[in-house]
């Protein structure tokens, strides 16, 4: 009887080492999605600003300002954006795709930064005298510098018309991309047809995208300047006035 039981034991225990376990593991491993790293680079060709990495997969060269600079591949996110404007369950739309996304963000930035870098250095009197709002509340002695200036503002209230005048322009470029996300504008990413001084008018399409270039090298540049100057103006109390330091 012992002899019995000592059998049926060592039977059971073989029976956890049978093939039929292997295949189901083979299966499940088989059954594995894709990564989806595999979409979002090419392979097949290098990133033309950092060679040593793979090429984002939507940066192939065709968009104008197109350097192949994504180190952290977030133009190859698969994400409909327009989720960010108007929630998705309104209505069904065809969405906004992550490059024209990152595109209407890149020109917003770089034309707020451009005007913004100007702005700070002009009322500092960086390009003769502090150019100022007609007023005592605008004047210099009221306001020193342009480091010290929001907060002053603030205080003053003067920052409120400014908040309500820059809702306003969003909610109008947020209309425009709700008519993107819809399939009824075929705009440019950027494109609010504002050329009051006739830049564009009569031009090839090569020298309408020469302009363009300009103005996103010009915008990256200003956003980078302009992080530059408001960090070294807070660096203390000796560097809030130009030069800043």
């Amino acid at each position: 009887m012992k002899s019995v039981a000592a059998l049926a034991t060592l039977v059971g225990s073989a029976a956890a080492f049978a093939p039929s376990g292997v295949t189901q593991t083979s299966s499940s491993l088989n059954a594995m999605p894709d990564r989806l790293w595999d979409t979002m680079v090419d392979k097949t060709e290098r990133s033309a600003a950092i060679p040593f990495l793979p090429r984002p997969a939507n940066l192939d060269g065709t968009m104008v300002g197109d350097q192949g600079f994504d180190p952290f591949y977030l133009s190859s996110i698969p994400k409909n954006f327009a989720g960010f404007i108007q929630p998705p369950q309104w209505e069904e739309t065809e969405g906004i795709p992550t490059l024209y996304w990152m595109r209407e963000a890149e020109l917003k930035h770089g034309r707020v930064c451009m005007l913004a870098w100007f702005g700070w250095l002009a009322a500092d009197g960086a390009f003769g005298a502090p150019l100022r709002f007609p007023g005592a509340i605008y004047s210099v002695e009221n306001i020193p510098t342009s480091y010290e200036a929001h907060n002053i503002l603030v205080d003053q209230g003067s920052m409120g018309f400014m908040l309500l005048a820059i809702g306003f322009i969003e909610v109008c470029c947020a209309a425009v991309l709700v008519q993107v996300s819809k399939g009824e504008s075929d705009r440019e990413a950027g494109d609010f047809n504002l050329d009051p001084l006739q830049f564009l008018k009569d031009k090839s399409e090569e020298e309408v995208n020469t302009m363009k270039l300009k103005e996103l090298n010009n915008g990256r540049l200003a956003m980078l300047a302009f992080a530059g100057v408001s960090t070294q103006a807070a660096l203390g109390d000796a560097t809030h006035a130009f030069p800043y330091f």
